[in-house]
C-alpha cells in the first residue's frame, strides 16, 4: 500500500513539474525546457518499469500460495495488485501526455524555423536584384547612359525600385 502512495506521489510531482515546464516553453522555445520534458519522460519509463517488476513480484506471491485465500491478507494483497495496475496506467497516461507534448512543441519549434527561413528567403531575393544590375553594368558592359554623371544614379533608382515592386509583391502573397 506505501508503495503505490510513493509512487503516486511522485506522479503527481512530475505531473507538477510538466505543467510548469509547458508555461515555461510557451514563451521562450529555448533547449533548457526540452530538455526537462525529456527527463521527465525518461523518469516516467523507469516509474513504470519499477511497477512492472512489482507486478511480476505480487503475482508470483499470489501464485506460490503463501498467504490463504479467505485471509485478511490476501485480499490486502489483492488490492495492492489492483492499486500497482492503476499507478502503472496512470504512468503510462503521463507518459502519452509527456510524449504528446514534446511533439507539439518540436512541430512549433519547426514551424518558426520555417517562417524564419522563408523571411530569410525573401530578403535574399530582394538583395539579389540590386546585386545582378551593379554586376551586369560593373562588367565593362557598355550601356547607353555611360557618359551622363547622372546614370549612377539612374541605375541606383532603378534597381531599388525593382527591389521595392518585388517587396510589394512578396508582401501580397504573404511572403513576410
Amino acid at each position: 500500500m506505501n508503495n503505490t502512495t510513493y509512487y503516486l506521489q511522485y506522479l503527481k510531482q512530475i505531473n507538477r513539474m510538466s505543467d510548469a515546464i509547458e508555461t515555461n516553453l510557451q514563451g521562450s522555445m529555448k533547449n533548457k525546457e526540452l530538455i526537462q520534458l525529456l527527463n521527465l519522460e525518461k523518469s516516467l519509463v523507469y516509474i513504470s518499469t519499477s511497477l512492472i517488476g512489482v507486478e511480476s513480484v505480487l503475482e508470483k506471491i499470489i501464485k506460490m500460495n503463501l498467504v490463504d485465500r479467505n485471509s485478511l491478507e490476501y485480499t490486502l494483497l489483492e488490492e495492492v495488485v489492483i492499486e500497482n495496475r492503476q499507478v502503472q496506467e496512470m504512468a503510462d497516461i503521463y507518459s502519452g501526455i509527456l510524449g504528446g507534448m514534446m511533439d507539439a512543441f518540436a512541430s512549433i519549434i519547426s514551424n518558426n524555423l520555417n517562417i524564419v527561413m522563408k523571411f530569410m528567403a525573401a530578403v535574399t531575393i530582394l538583395l539579389t536584384i540590386p546585386t545582378m544590375i551593379y554586376s551586369f553594368f560593373g562588367m565593362n558592359v557598355p550601356f547607353p547612359a555611360a557618359t551622363n554623371n547622372l546614370a549612377f544614379i539612374g541605375i541606383l533608382v532603378f534597381s531599388f525600385s525593382v527591389s521595392i515592386v518585388l517587396a510589394i509583391i512578396l508582401m501580397k502573397r504573404k511572403m513576410f
